[in-house]
């Protein structure tokens, strides 16, 4: 092979290697996390702790956020008919931006027994990011309103982060400072849009590979300036 050959070659394998670590590049990390809760209920107070998760999914220029709850927190000491319990929570935004997204979801679909451990559904809100860069999201206030009352539970244990990801904003808004990243503890990857990420991979890797074709191009036409 010549040493023109040989040049391209390794260029393209170049290439595609730098292709791979944009690929494998982690652009997501969850874990779920035990939060302590302490709740100010009509009865008085009451604590629970629940592991919460919270997941994303890339939507337009933002994400949509699901917080789950793995336990039940707070109880009542009456029944709670179908459609009675209303929560909502806040998410705590961290790392390169700030700020708090809201988090609503459906009311109970069924009874909750007296003093029985109120399962909080799946609650989810939009998350639109102001600044570029990696941010955290981390379980807050959770609001339960029932029968004319309200319970807020607020975390005690300072939890970690639920959810990291690295995101762009709209317009190209400055990089702010480094979050906390949790450790992986074997949750699975958020989905964030597998379009719109396939899309953005995509084009960085094509990105890498134009640049390796073109360095290629360059060293050919050097070695053969050279010859004449």
């Amino acid at each position: 092979m010549s040493y023109r050959n040989r040049t391209a070659a390794f260029a393209s394998v170049a290439a595609l290697a730098g292709s791979a670590v944009l690929l494998a590049a982690p652009l997501a990390r969850a874990e779920v996390v035990d939060v302590n809760y302490q709740c100010q209920t009509p009865i008085g107070p009451k604590s629970a702790v629940s592991p919460i998760d919270i997941k994303s999914v890339k939507s337009g220029s933002g994400y949509k956020l699901t917080m789950s709850w793995q336990k039940g927190v707070s109880s009542s000491p009456v029944e709670l008919g179908k459609g009675a319990v209303n929560p909502s929570a806040l998410i705590t935004v961290g790392g390169a931006d700030s700020g708090t997204v809201t988090v609503t979801g459906p009311p109970n679909a069924a009874a909750i027994p007296a003093n029985t451990p109120i399962k909080i559904n799946d609650l989810t809100g939009t998350y639109t990011p102001k600044k570029t860069g990696k941010v955290t999201f981390t379980p807050g206030v959770l609001t339960i309103t029932a029968l004319g009352t309200k319970t807020t539970c607020k975390p005690s244990n300072n939890p970690k982060p639920a959810l990291t990801l690295d995101v762009t904003a709209a317009g190209g808004g400055s990089t702010g400072g480094t979050g906390t990243t949790g450790t992986d503890s074997g949750g699975s990857l958020p989905q964030t849009g597998p379009d719109d990420s396939a899309i953005a991979l995509g084009t960085l890797g094509g990105t890498v590979l134009l640049a390796g074709a073109a360095g290629a191009l360059w060293i050919t036409r050097r070695n053969q300036t050279a010859r004449r």
